[in-house]
């Protein structure tokens, strides 16, 4: 009943984004509930199947997921949103009977708002937020999940391994309604788990995994003493159904010492991001050791990791995995053209193939060719000049204290209230306007060349004059370009700056049905010319109002890319912020004012335990320091920041010194104010006051109660008014719609 290979989490969106063309076609209606789940059957069946084609002896399965494995998890422990519970059971054959409940809870209805979307740990996933109170109850919804593993073991064997997000994670991850704590739910919880556990052991399985990444943070005493009792319960729940803890994205050591000795048979840990020292482990559970980087795309170096793992083999039994889900990382290489850099990579097929093949040395067999191709290519790595740009390293190495740093921010605001002369509570977006089919067909047609360069710069021209003229028209004050030529936010830039790549079909999943491809650092990084400037000539031509120019931050570019694991980030960081220097630079050359460097990810990247996190502010806030502080007084610097908690890093926003921010806020009801308000911020912010990822139009009322509050805990000299995010994704209709809401409630709070 042990098992030697294996990978501690699947994708689910497909490998050509099956899931996601599917999921949308059902949303519009285009599609019945049997084909949706015919395409989410198919894709976790060929998945099951490719795991043990390729030599591995342990398949994760964690059921069929339509949008998120912690919506699922509400979903099946009964804790969806009670505003959704008055939606009936669908019957449309193939789909879990909540589903209509659970896509609700995941994107709104007209009537219903969603649930909040925030980052998975330090990832840049998305998860869809428990909502519970004191008074929840936990009541198994179980039929669906147990069903599908039914069939999966039934089609696939007893390698089949259900998972499950553990009850410590769901919990610590989740929010209140009103005011408790969540963590008081946590016996009941286990409780609940203690009764599902025999259920899927009836089904025929023989392991189950319990995710609990939360195990590796910051956790009190009292806490993990009762999650011990609370695993020493479930172990005994079944006896004979083995239960493997899988941890990841930090150290593993403090799970193994919580969980050492209460019966759990095996741990799994982060062997990438973590210690490997593991001085917690005395070698009777199996350790599943995440070896192979499950985040990032580069190629194992396959002869230290056999060396690591063969010192914890003879400690005790060990199990070849991936530091985490290939959730992160693309399906294959196998489609993708990147010129010698591809020899470096290693996406989720041939990460699996590295799995197999350290499995099968660690157990004697003979895979010497397999190591050899991978040390032939990290030695090509290590000595191809494609890394290295001494101009680069040179102009890096000159930076300096005065680099980073502006005038007062009194003295900065006086400026632009004279240069800017904007009203009070000023409107304006984030920077993207929708990507209609019009936008996406033009730019499919100039890649494959059916028109040319001129005609397409022609097309995006006429989208850039009719996004003003709408703005325009709906009374906007700091208008936006719209962003039609740009693909992505990070991708767009990434295609413009050397020592980048960007691929044409290495898609992961974001959070639903979107999607992205992020781009592969793997040089030191430059502007060969400007970017951005012709665009924003562009659209300032057409209106006497200020144009922002935008710009996607070091910090982002590095959060939502694959990165470069030759150097250290911050030295990455200030390579981008560099470039980003020039392109500001020259923005105020051709006349703007007002320039956005977006940050999103800023609070992503935060390590997970407090003691390495003052590092890493340190380099992030610089880098986004370096980038903006050549700009002088009168130009006003704004960022962005969006689905993260940023109640615990006020001081960080604050140390940014950006003159202005946005801030996602609309979906957790504005709790952000509440910082804002205890550290008593001066600079300019944004509170989003209608959150964009929902496909809804918020009422009037909604809208002004949420510029209310704002205006209960920020100067009105100090806040702007403006959506949670971009409109890329938003229709024309709902986007114009939303719009006049809100430069209504900015009009009214004037008054």
């Amino acid at each position: 009943m042990t098992f030697h290979a294996t990978i501690s989490g699947v994708p689910r969106i497909g490998p050509d984004r099956e899931l996601k063309k599917a999921l949308e076609a059902y949303w519009r209606g285009d599609s019945t509930g049997r084909e949706l789940a015919g395409v989410a059957t198919k894709l976790t069946n060929d998945y099951t199947d490719q795991l043990i084609t390729a030599g591995l002896d342990s398949a994760p399965y964690a059921g069929r997921s339509f949008y998120d494995a912690i919506l699922d998890t509400s979903a099946l422990l009964g804790t969806l949103p009670e505003r959704v519970a008055d939606i009936p059971d669908h019957s449309n054959d193939g789909l879990p009977g909540f589903i209509d409940r659970y896509f609700a809870a995941a994107r709104g209805t007209a009537e219903l708002p969603a649930s909040a979307m925030t980052k998975w740990f330090d990832t840049n996933y998305h998860y869809i937020v428990p909502e519970l109170s004191a008074d929840t109850t936990f009541s198994l919804d179980d039929h669906a999940f147990l069903e599908d593993l039914r069939d999966q073991i039934k089609r696939a064997g007893t390698a089949v391994r259900p998972v499950l997000i553990g009850p410590l994670t769901y919990l610590s991850l989740a929010r209140t309604t009103d005011g408790s704590k969540t963590l008081d739910l946590l016996e009941d919880l286990f409780a609940t788990y203690a009764r599902l556990l025999p259920r899927i052991a009836d089904r025929g399985a023989e392991w189950v995994q319990i995710d609990e990444p939360t195990l590796v943070t910051d956790i009190p005493e009292d806490v993990t003493q009762r999650v011990r009792a609370g695993y020493e319960k479930l172990a005994q729940a079944h006896p004979e159904l083995k239960i493997l803890v899988q941890t990841y994205f930090e150290d593993g050591d403090r799970a193994i010492a919580t969980l050492s000795g209460t019966g759990v048979a095996a741990f799994g840990v982060d062997l990438v991001y973590g210690g490997v020292e593991l001085a917690s482990w005395t070698g009777e559970e199996l350790l599943v050791a995440g070896i192979v980087d499950g985040r990032n795309v580069w190629r194992t170096n396959m002869d230290q990791a056999l060396q690591t793992l063969g010192t914890l083999a003879h400690r005790g039994p060990v199990a070849v995995s991936t530091s985490c889900s290939l959730l992160h990382v693309p399906y294959t290489l196998e489609r993708e053209d990147l010129g010698p850099v591809q020899e470096w990579l290693a996406f989720g097929k041939e990460k699996i193939a590295e799995v197999a093949a350290l499995s099968a040395a660690l157990r004697g067999e003979d895979v010497s060719e397999f190591f050899k191709a991978s040390r032939e290519a990290i030695a090509a790595r290590e000595a191809s000049p494609l890394s290295h740009n001494e101009q680069v390293r040179a102009r890096t190495a000159a930076i300096t204290a005065a680099d980073r740093q502006r005038s007062s921010i009194k003295e900065r605001q006086e400026a632009q209230r004279e240069s800017l002369n904007l009203p009070p509570l000023p409107t304006t977006t984030i920077g993207s306007f929708p990507q209609t089919r019009e936008i996406r067909s033009a730019r499919a047609r100039w890649r494959r060349g059916q028109i040319d360069g001129e005609a397409y710069k022609q097309a995006m021209v006429d989208e850039v004059r009719d996004v003003i003229g709408r703005q325009e028209a709906l009374g906007l004050d700091v208008l936006v370009h719209g962003e039609p030529e740009r693909n992505d936010m990070v991708q767009y830039f990434s295609e413009q700056l050397e020592g980048y790549l960007s691929t044409d079909h290495a898609w992961v999943q974001s959070y639903g049905s979107r999607c992205v491809r992020p781009p592969i650092i793997y040089g030191d990084v430059h502007r060969p010319e400007p970017m951005t400037v012709e665009w924003y000539k562009v659209a300032q031509s057409f209106t006497d109002k200020p144009v922002k120019g935008m710009l996607t931050g070091p910090v982002t570019m590095l959060a939502w890319s694959f990165v470069r694991d030759d150097q250290p980030l911050g030295d990455t960081a200030d390579q981008v912020a560099l470039a980003l220097r020039d392109e500001i630079s020259d923005l105020i050359d051709a006349g703007a004012q007002i320039i956005q460097v977006d940050e999103p990810a800023i609070r992503e990247l935060l390590p997970l335990r407090e003691a390495n996190q003052p590092a890493y502010l340190e380099w992030a806030v610089g880098s986004f320091r370096l980038a903006t502080a050549g700009a002088p007084n009168a130009v006003q610097i704004h960022t962005h920041m969006c689905y993260s908690e940023f109640n615990e890093l006020i001081d960080t926003v604050s140390n940014l010194d950006a003159d202005v921010t946005s801030i996602e806020a609309a979906r957790n009801g504005m709790q952000v104010l509440a910082a804002l308000k205890d550290a008593g911020y001066e600079l300019g912010v944004g509170p989003g006051v209608w959150d964009i990822h929902s496909p809804r139009v918020p009422q009037q009322d909604e809208v002004d109660a949420l510029l209310a509050a704002a205006l209960d805990s920020v100067d009105p000299q100090l806040l702007w008014v403006n959506p949670d995010c971009g409109l890329k994704t938003r229709g024309w209709e709902e986007t114009t719609a939303s719009l006049k809401v809100l430069v209504e409630a900015a009009r009214k709070a004037r008054a």
